[in-house]
């Protein structure tokens, strides 16, 4: 009897989860939700697979969600093994000749095929691409000091649409190609989402992290902000090393027409689907007018 009464219960709480989250699913129908996946969780199985059945679960329901991913954790310890120095400048990786090929076969080979198949078990249909493929993504040198670390310049996502269409979600890896011939760049992860997310005109951006999101000088997390509040933060030191680029990429986003960007801890188990279909949301949210939650306009 108690079993059963506890199976009711759960019965009971999973119906009510699904009709409260009704709202929320009628307006992100036929969203385009560009998600940056990267840091510890890539490495960890069940963290995957939580995370690839959130994706599964955003597809079915209506949203074109796109996989953007990093690889850092993966690219460090294969160029640890082959003796070549990592270096960091602004939080973004100085990319010589050796390094850019480890990128592009870590990040293309290994990492991007893992996310694809954890989408796959999951029930979904799943492709991989990179910034190379149809020329998605063209850049030039970010920064000489930088070395093969790219800017996007050009875009080209109508494969991503393509792919929408076929019910298939895109896994794309930022590697990118450049002006010249045969020229390969290693584009900082948060920066490509943010070029697709731009190019796709995205309803929303979400940058995954492991840390809790933007904070104040007091250490708060700060759960909705303007691109003033975070241009100031920036210029105090309050913002800073690895945070910079994923608020820089924020910034940029918004300016070429994203409607919100929410920077995510993807340590928080269903991060996506708490942002997408709560109110209360799971991260910080960077726009200057729009709330966490708006009908989108028909």
């Amino acid at each position: 009897m108690k079993k059963q009464l506890a199976d009711m219960n759960a019965s009971i709480t999973t119906a009510r989860t699904l009709s409260e989250a009704l709202p929320y699913l009628q307006r992100y129908a036929g969203a385009v939700v560009v998600v940056k996946f990267g840091g510890n969780a890539m490495g960890d199985e069940a963290a995957m697979a939580e995370f690839a059945r959130d994706i599964v679960l955003m597809r079915q329901v209506g949203v074109n969600p796109v996989v953007v991913h990093g690889g850092g954790p993966m690219i460090n310890d294969l160029l640890k093994r082959l003796g070549i120095e990592s270096r960091f400048v602004r939080g973004k990786r100085v990319t010589d000749k050796a390094t850019v090929e480890v990128v592009e076969m870590v990040l293309t080979g290994l990492v991007n095929k893992r996310i694809v198949q954890a989408i796959m078990d999951e029930g979904g249909r799943a492709v991989g691409l990179s910034g190379k493929d149809d020329d998605m993504m063209v850049c030039v040198a970010d920064d000489p000091e930088l070395g093969f670390v790219g800017r996007p310049v050009e875009m080209n996502v109508q494969v991503l649409r393509d792919l929408f269409g076929a019910g298939i979600i895109p896994v794309v890896a930022p590697v990118a190609t450049g002006m010249g011939p045969n020229e390969t760049f290693n584009v900082n992860g948060d920066t490509a989402a943010g070029a697709i997310a731009g190019a796709l005109k995205a309803d929303r951006l979400l940058l995954l992290t492991d840390v809790s999101g933007v904070k104040n000088a007091a250490g708060e997390v700060m759960t909705q902000l303007t691109p003033q509040e975070v241009r100031d933060l920036t210029d105090s030191g309050v913002i800073a090393g690895g945070m910079i680029p994923k608020t820089e990429t924020a910034l940029l986003a918004l300016e070429q027409g994203v409607r919100a960007v929410v920077i995510l801890d993807g340590r928080i188990a269903n991060a996506c689907l708490l942002e997408l279909f709560t109110d209360h949301g799971a991260g910080s949210l960077i726009r200057s007018t729009e709330p966490r939650v708006k009908p989108r306009e028909t």
